[in-house]
Order: structure tokens, then sequence, then C-alpha cells
């Protein structure tokens, strides 16, 4: 079968209606989608040596969070290395990367037909074109000159969506003088996102970043702040000098003034050498002051005279060193009541927080838990060695509904731990997480229980909306047992009484739960 012209014309109207990339992107796989009457397919940007999703299209949604080295997913380093159309053969021994993906097919875990078109710019790989179905013969009747033609209209796309983003950053730092631009450079650190809160905060670190502005980073604990730091001196004229970090709160006082400041041999007992301080290690470079809140007052009048004249003395030293030196700061506190109480000093908050930047807490950024549990899952799954690891919609469900008070990094510490009990649970093919995987209180309301689980027992329960009734009950299950359990002192006996079940079906059942 040849596709019909309007077939490309659909596409290529797509492709160049004026609207936003993203949305360009996912109406290409919509119209993909319907032309090849395929189960999903998904569109990847190609950098440092890994994929990431830009759009996808039949997927379930912590996909575009993932991140797809190809070393670890040997049909895309397939794609990558290509340079032409893929077709893996329906029996293929390579794993495809979105096995047990696909929503609703979750018995149904290997896709049957792949197509891989890989996107070039110049002969460079800039991204890839996959196209998925359980039909095995859902892709025999298309030419490969027809999806050729697919690749080379998606390639344009991307490469001039890529083009586009570099050449407004370098027309920020440098209107008249536009230095070459290669795509798919390697990009170590990257925030991921794409809530409200987030574009916001993305958007004014570009701004600031091409600037010599002092930084006052601010937001709850786990938010992501030292990422915030490190992407501002990325993007900065001093991406070529050092950043240096410095907890202020990990500083006992009579060690922090050395620690900023540096001194020499003799200065004081202990002081075997002459010590150079964070200030002179991270000159023409920038200083990232973490947990600024919890500096000294003492500290922050010497603090305040670097950053107003640039100059410093090592302890024991009566000469001055110049410096020239970035400060970003960052702190979970209200600096600016802190200065009404007295604890900061107003000056040196006024020359820190010339360009504050606020991180939302995760629980304001609900469209982005997918993209991070997605981005989370795929770091556990290759730690431990998995070849497949889902994330049911029940769980999914249950991670939207909660309140998230520590954040990314509870959110990070919660997808591992439950990462490891799916395995355990399931083994290493294809574990899926679930929502009795996860243990925490926050997620939702409490219950008394009376009757013969005795009339003192209390339980947390989540909000029992799983994929169907069996997981929902699952879910209520392990809670109930695990709390009982906890009541006992760990004591299964004593647990068994309570629950008023016998002790041999118990420990079966809370084997089947993965509570052993």
């Amino acid at each position: 079968m040849v596709l019909a012209t309007r077939d490309f014309t659909h596409i290529a109207l797509d492709l160049t209606t004026s609207i936003s990339n993203q949305d360009r992107f996912q109406r290409l796989l919509n119209t993909i989608r319907q032309t090849l009457n395929c189960d999903a397919s998904a569109l990847l940007a190609f950098q440092g040596q890994q994929f990431t999703p830009l759009a996808i299209d039949g997927l379930v949604p912590d996909v575009l969070g993932r991140r797809f080295t190809i070393n670890e997913h040997p049909r895309l380093e397939a794609i990558a290395r290509a340079g032409d159309i893929v077709r893996f053969p329906a029996d293929s021994d390579l794993p495809d990367p979105f096995d047990g993906l696909i929503p609703n097919h979750e018995d149904e875990l290997k896709v049957h037909a792949c197509i891989g078109l890989p996107l070039l710019a110049d002969d460079n790989l800039i991204g890839a074109l996959t196209i998925d179905s359980f039909d095995t013969s859902s892709f025999a009747e298309f030419s490969d000159q027809d999806l050729r033609t697919i690749s080379a209209l998606a390639a344009v796309s991307l490469n001039n969506a890529l083009m586009m983003e570099q050449l407004e950053k370098v027309a920020t730092e440098s209107p008249t003088q536009l230095p070459s631009i290669k795509i798919g450079d390697s990009d170590n650190i990257e925030m991921v996102g794409q809530s409200a809160p987030m574009a916001a905060l993305k958007s004014e670190i570009d701004v600031v970043a091409k600037s010599d502005l002092n930084v006052l980073v601010l937001g709850e604990t786990g938010v992501g702040k030292e990422l915030v730091a490190k992407d501002i001196h990325r993007k900065s004229s001093r991406t070529g000098q050092a950043l240096v970090y410095l907890n202020c709160a990990a500083l006992p006082e009579s060690v922090a003034e050395s620690e900023l400041f540096g001194h020499v041999k003799g200065a004081f007992t202990g002081a075997i050498s002459n010590r150079s301080g964070k200030f002179e290690i991270a000159n023409e470079g920038t200083l990232f002051l973490d947990e600024i809140g919890e500096l000294p007052l003492a500290l922050q009048a010497k603090l305040l005279r670097v950053l107003q004249y640039g100059d410093l003395q090592r302890i024991g030293d009566d000469r001055s060193l110049k410096v020239n030196v970035r400060i970003i700061a960052a702190t979970n506190k209200d600096l600016k009541q802190e200065v009404v109480d007295g604890r900061f000093r107003a000056d040196l908050y006024h020359r820190l927080s010339v360009f504050p930047l606020h991180v939302a807490p995760l629980r304001e950024r609900g469209d982005d838990i997918a993209l991070l549990a997605g981005y989370f899952i795929e770091k556990c799954r290759a730690k431990l060695g998995i070849q497949t690891l889902r994330l049911s919609q029940s769980s999914l469900t249950m991670l939207s509904q909660y309140s998230w008070p520590g954040n990314i990094r509870e959110l990070e510490h919660c997808i591992h731990r439950a990462a490891i009990l799916a395995r355990s649970e399931h083994g290493v093919e294809t574990p899926q997480i679930r929502p009795h995987h996860f243990n925490f209180d926050g997620i939702a309301q409490e219950a008394t229980i009376t009757g013969s689980a005795r009339d003192s027992v209390r339980v947390t329960r989540s909000v029992f909306t799983g994929d169907n009734l069996r997981d929902a009950t699952e879910s209520f299950q392990a809670q109930y047992i695990q709390q009982t359990l906890d009541a006992n002192s760990n004591n299964w006996a004593a647990t068994a009484r309570q629950l008023g079940i016998d002790s041999g079906n118990l420990h079966r059942l809370a084997k089947r739960l993965g509570l052993k």
C-alpha cells in the first residue's frame, strides 16, 4: 500500500501550523496513528547518547519523563546506528523500550510490530520516531519510501524546532554575534517538568543566567534548589569556571570563617598550613551557598563586605585578596521574617535577593508528577537490572493525590523503595509497581476499623481508585495488615489473632501482597 498524497499533506500541515512545538509534535503523532493504524508512537530527541521523549501517543504518561540511554535499550541503539528505516521482526529477541507501557494492554506486555525511523539533519542523528503495534502485520503494507518521507518531514520539523530554541538562547546572550550551533550536544543537567510553574522557572533562569546578578533561590526542602543553581551556572558566562558548593547549615561556627575565607599557617590551633577558602576557590566562577539562612550573624557581616567590595582576608593574614565571585544562595526559610526577627541582616538580604527565584513545591506541579515518576522509574530500572519496570494507573492516581511534604526528593525515594518491593514480588522480568508497594501516611484519610479486628485498630487507607476491584482490594489488605503488624511489634502470630485468620493463611497472603 502506498500512502496517498493527502496523507502526506495532513502530516505536512500539522508540522507547519503556527502553534507551539509541543502541540505540533503531538499533532504529528496523532496523524501518524490514524494513518498507519498503530497502537503507539513516540517522537524522541537524541542528545548525549540518550533519547528523550518529546511527544507520545498511545503510551502511559510517565513515558514522557523517562530517559532512554541507548546502551541499555538495544532497539533504540539499532535505530541510532541504522541511518535508515528499521523494521524489527515480530519474533525479535531485542526488548522494546515500550513493552508494557501501552494503556489497557497490561496482560499483553510485548509489542509485536515495531518500526524505527531515525531523524537526521546534515547526516547527524537528532532524534527518532518509533511506531508500535500488537498486530504483527500492521505495517507490512506500507513501503519503505512512504516511511522515509514521513521520517524526512519529522526530521525537518524537529531540526527547525531545535535550531529556533538555540537561536533564541544565543540571541538573548549576544544579538549581534551568533556563534555556530551544534545540535545534539550532551546536557548533564535537566529539570524535568512541563507544568506552568516549571515553565515560568525555566524562563526566569534563562533570563538571569546571562547576567552577573546574585540570585536567591527560595523553596521548600527537596524541591531541587541545587539543581537550579547548577543550571544557572551552566548557562552563565562563568560556565567554564568552578561552581563551588558550601552547605551553611553543616558548618560549625568555629570553622565557618575558615571555610569561607581561608586561613594562614599558625592562625589558630590546628592551622598547620595555608588554606584557601571557598571564595578563593570560586574566583571567576560561582559560589553556591546552600541554607544561607543558617549562617551565623557574625559571619553575615564579613560575607557582606566581600559582596560589596570584592576583597577578603584569610584568618591570620593582614593582606587583602581581590575575588570576583557570583553568589547563588538558597534557603527554605522566610528570610524577610528572619530579618524582622533579627536573625538575618537586612543589608545582606538585599544584597543576595537582587533576583529571587521561587521553586514551586511538588504539590503545585501536579502535571509533572507522572513525568518525574517516569524519570525515576527508568533510573531504578537500570540500577536494579530490570528489563521493564511499569507503574500501574492506580499507583499514578495515588501519587497524584498525595501532598508530597518532602517534594521531589521524597518522590524519588518512594519510587526507589516501591521498585525494590515490586522486583521482590514479581521478579526481574516485568515487575509492576502497585499501590501496596508504597508506604506513606499522608496519602489519604484515617478510618476506624471495628468488629473482629478489635476496637483499637486504626488504619490509614488510600483513595482506592485502582485499575480494577482486585487492585483496590489488595491495596487495602496490604495497608491493613501492615498497620496491624506494626501495632503488634511485628509479631505475626499476634497479628493473625487480631485479624481473626489462620496464621498460615496470613503468611501466604502477606507473601502474595509483597509484605514478606
